[in-house]
């Protein structure tokens, strides 16, 4: 029997269960947004790193979420999702970890109660998804927000 692990094709544009509508995406990101980025990444040459930066330069404040690291992009890091809650209201959880790592973000994701999780290109996780609609989280999966951003909103 085949997992979800890394099984559809990232180009697919697999949309996770429970996920969020182009209109509704829409009209969260035209405000400016507190995006936790779980797994952004120091290094300018990684796409975490590329997608927050863009994310910032729209006006959105990052909070990342990565163990081991002081900071990023000007903002202090934290180990956890749970320890990132502590700089205040999340309004997205952008997640860059592999697909496998997704179902330990997921009692955090609940605690901290997103109005968004979006899962990066490759990142999927049908049951991490099902367990985050059932609480009343929508996700999407296998997509880029930056990209999804600059779609929607043309900027």
């Amino acid at each position: 029997m085949m997992d979800d692990r890394d099984r559809r094709s990232p180009r697919a544009g697999y949309q996770g269960s429970g996920s969020m509508d182009d209109k509704a995406l829409a009209e969260l990101l035209r405000r400016p947004c507190t995006i936790a980025v779980v797994g952004l990444s120091p290094n300018s040459n990684r796409p975490s790193h590329e997608v927050a930066a863009g994310l910032q330069a729209a006006g959105h404040r990052i909070v990342p979420v990565r163990p081991g690291i002081a900071s990023v992009l000007g903002e202090p890091a934290w180990a956890s999702l749970e320890q990132a809650a502590h700089a205040g209201p999340i309004d997205i959880i952008d997640v860059f970890r592999r697909s496998e790592f997704v179902p330990a973000l997921v009692p955090g994701c609940i605690t901290i109660r997103p109005q968004l999780v979006f899962l990066q290109v490759g990142v999927m996780h049908r049951e991490a998804e099902s367990a985050l609609a059932a609480a009343g989280i929508p996700v999407i999966a296998n997509r880029c927000l930056l990209v999804d951003y600059h779609r929607l909103l043309g900027n």
